[in-house]
């Protein structure tokens, strides 16, 4: 294993270029909690979760977690970390990871970054452009007006200011075109240029990229299905009823608006049947995913493995543990 650094706890991203990390990435419902576990039982690693809704406590069966049997073989870092009703952002994922690189690092394991949140993953390994802290009141300026008008009128209005982060947004993304528009409308300037300046606090690591994707879309279209499937009979609907009960959640926090959650609200407010239910919540996981797979196709020395195959799955490990060996 190229050598564990003793990293501050302060300065873990100041650690030298051969301290030792492993990303294991891939679309939702492809099987990367199964090879995360194998990696556990099989090599000193230290698990880290790059998933922008596990980070929420009261959140299991929507997010897809692991069992407690699964957590007890393979623990995972940043799952269960704050509650609902309040805001985790790219930025804070990427200071949380970095004091759990530096424990991994101090305790001489090999830390696994398991996930598919891009941004996430992003945020850490290169850095982020300094965008304009949330400002909640425009924020629900631009709720209320999408409630009047529609996400698609904002969409248009987001294509007059910012036409780059338009193009790349559907016009249905209430999240990500909120957030653009306020960027616009706080800092002046769109927020494709800003994403566009150069950072300074990209992670200085060795790092192996591993994506684990079914080789087929209708595999993964398949597994989708089931999953959702199986959320919904193993009690996402009172998962959700349970979360509507509590003080502070709304259906416009980041946690309500994740995918699964966002067409249960719409289900517990009778704006949707269960047959329907399950129609839009795989439509829009299936949307996730392609996302996802798009983000994946533009990673740079990445190395892909078919997640659902029982070989491939052992060939991860055998890749990991193979560069991981002094």
């Amino acid at each position: 294993m190229p050598t564990a650094m003793k990293a501050s706890s302060q300065e873990p991203a100041r650690t030298a270029l051969d301290a030792p990390l492993v990303c294991l990435m891939g679309p939702t419902a492809a099987g990367k909690t199964a090879v995360a576990v194998a990696l556990a039982e099989r090599l000193p690693v230290a698990l880290i979760s790059v998933d922008s809704a596990q980070v929420y406590r009261h959140m299991d069966i929507g997010t897809g977690k692991l069992t407690a049997a699964e957590r007890e073989r393979a623990p995972h870092a940043l799952i269960d970390i704050i509650d609902p009703e309040n805001i985790y952002s790219a930025a804070n994922f990427a200071e949380d990871a970095r004091a759990a690189l530096a424990l991994a690092w101090d305790a001489g394991k090999l830390p696994v970054l398991v996930g598919g949140t891009g941004l996430y993953f992003q945020a850490l390994l290169q850095g982020l452009a300094k965008l304009p802290q949330a400002d909640s009141e425009l924020r629900d300026a631009l709720s209320a007006d999408a409630a009047i008008h529609g996400w698609a009128h904002l969409h248009a209005r987001l294509a007059q200011l910012d036409p780059p982060s338009a193009a790349r947004l559907h016009p249905n993304d209430a999240q990500r075109i909120q957030r653009a528009l306020e960027v616009c409308i706080v800092s002046g300037k769109a927020m494709s240029e800003l994403l566009a300046d150069t950072s300074t606090n990209a992670l200085s690591a060795h790092t192996l990229k591993i994506v684990a994707a079914p080789a087929s879309r209708a595999t993964l279209h398949a597994r989708i299905h089931t999953r959702f499937a199986a959320m919904l009979d193993a009690g996402l609907i009172d998962e959700v009823q349970a979360l509507r009960l509590r003080p502070g959640v709304h259906a416009q926090l980041p946690s309500m608006r994740s995918v699964g959650y966002r067409q249960t609200w719409a289900y517990l407010d009778g704006e949707l049947s269960r047959e329907m239910l399950l129609e839009r919540g795989v439509i829009a996981t299936r949307q996730l995913a392609r996302r996802q797979l798009t983000w994946l196709r533009a990673q740079q020395q990445a190395e892909w493995f078919d997640s659902t195959d029982m070989q491939q799955q052992r060939a991860i490990v055998a890749r990991v543990e193979a560069w991981a060996r002094p």
